[in-house]
């Protein structure tokens, strides 16, 4: 505990210490969403964690001016500083970033979100490893990294043995819907909706279709997608 309280220290062993530390989470996070060919990866990880990180520094590199250097023109003009301001803007500053990176496809499945979450946490994480806050960052930085690494397997069992499930549709013409629709039927599956996509032959479009399904009989959603990709007529099927 004597090292740790050493490297809260303000001082240039700590500074590189911090910034060390969050390039190397920062970027152990962003290896595994590169390894899924995100676009925010390896680098991006890095570069949100490390300047989260020295925007802290400056923070406090700035109250420590202001309490020693610059004191004299402190009192002269009676400036006042508030270290938090700087990680306040990072954390509202950040979701540009994470908006970005959210985007909705023709199949009307918005991507993106688990990687603006990440960027965001990863922010999270620098501003802490910013401030010195060793014991909470090893923390953040188990639970982020099972989050979007492990915890990724158990969510996608889940998902794949719930009742309810929504299936992306193109077909070679509309007229083939009504044998898809036959054969949901068939599968004792209720529809709740369907939204109906025409699609536009000029541009090479195929007509297409988003079900939202309720299964009564159980099985899981790979299966049940198999059972439906051979019908006569649709080119293409996924789950969304």
């Amino acid at each position: 505990m004597a090292v740790l309280d050493q490297l809260r220290e303000f001082s240039f062993a700590s500074v590189c210490f911090r910034l060390f530390l969050a390039m190397i989470f920062g970027g152990m996070i962003g290896m595994e969403r590169a390894k899924k060919g995100r676009a925010a990866g390896f680098r991006t990880y890095m570069f949100v964690c490390i300047g989260a990180a020295l925007t802290v520094l400056l923070s406090q590199y700035q109250a420590e001016l202001l309490a020693t250097r610059w004191a004299p023109i402190v009192e002269e003009i009676g400036v006042h500083s508030d270290a938090s301001r700087f990680g306040a803007q990072v954390i509202n500053g950040i979701g540009f970033l994470g908006a970005g990176t959210i985007i909705t496809v023709r199949q009307q499945q918005v991507k993106g979100l688990t990687t603006a979450a990440g960027l965001w946490a990863s922010a999270c994480m620098g501003l802490a490893i910013g401030v010195g806050f060793y014991e909470c960052v090893l923390l953040a930085f188990i639970l982020i990294f099972l989050s979007i690494g492990v915890f990724r397997r158990l969510e996608e069992q889940l998902v794949d043995n719930t009742a309810d499930i929504i299936l992306y549709m193109e077909f070679t013409s509309l007229s083939k819907m009504g044998s898809v629709i036959a054969r949901i039927k068939e599968l004792k599956t209720q529809v709740y909706s369907i939204e109906i996509d025409h699609g536009k032959k000029s541009a090479g479009q195929n007509p297409s279709a988003v079900f939202t399904l309720h299964m009564t009989e159980r099985m899981t959603h790979s299966h049940y997608v198999y059972l439906l990709s051979g019908l006569e007529g649709v080119s293409m099927i996924k789950e969304i």
